[in-house]
């Protein structure tokens, strides 16, 4: 590959991320062909850590709500939060079996060891074996087969 191709390429991956910060995008995925039998795929990916900021509340409520005995946290009911989550690492097509008509990898009540296959991501027409991060049980299945994952999306719980 020649330096002002690899040049040309390192600047458009750059136009790329500006785009996306730019345009508040968590994603952008294209393919620059320049001829037959050539042409690079890129991919560029940021992730966004939402924060909640909740309003001032008058003195007077926050003084009673500081007398009030103290409830017990509410579980969040984002179930990446919860523990065990495993969380899609990429973007692509949820696969729950390795084809269509065999049984899935995993199934709720299933013991799986670190490592094991729990389900298959498509991405770029690359199928992406994601792996259990730890050995427990399945607890939940929170995907379903042939739907989409985007980066972080909640998949299995394990625990």
């Amino acid at each position: 590959m020649g330096t002002k191709k690899l040049d040309s390429d390192v600047e458009f991956i750059k136009a790329l991320s500006e785009l996306l910060r730019a345009n508040d995008l968590t994603e952008i995925e294209v393919r620059r062909e320049y001829g037959e039998n050539d042409t690079i795929d890129v991919r560029v990916g940021r992730s966004i850590q939402a924060v909640a900021v909740a309003p001032a509340a008058p003195l007077a409520v926050a003084a009673a709500a500081a007398a009030a005995p103290v409830a017990a946290a509410t579980p969040s009911d984002d179930p990446a939060d919860l523990p065990g989550a495993v969380t899609s690492p990429m973007v692509g097509t949820i696969y729950l079996s390795a084809e269509p008509g065999k049984p899935p990898f995993v199934s709720v009540g299933d013991k799986v060891s670190e490592g094991d296959t729990i389900l298959i991501i498509e991405a770029m027409k690359t199928m992406n074996q994601i792996p259990a991060p730890a050995s427990g049980t399945v607890k939940r299945i929170l995907v379903e087969d042939g739907g989409t994952a985007e980066f972080g999306t909640p998949l299995v719980i394990i625990g």
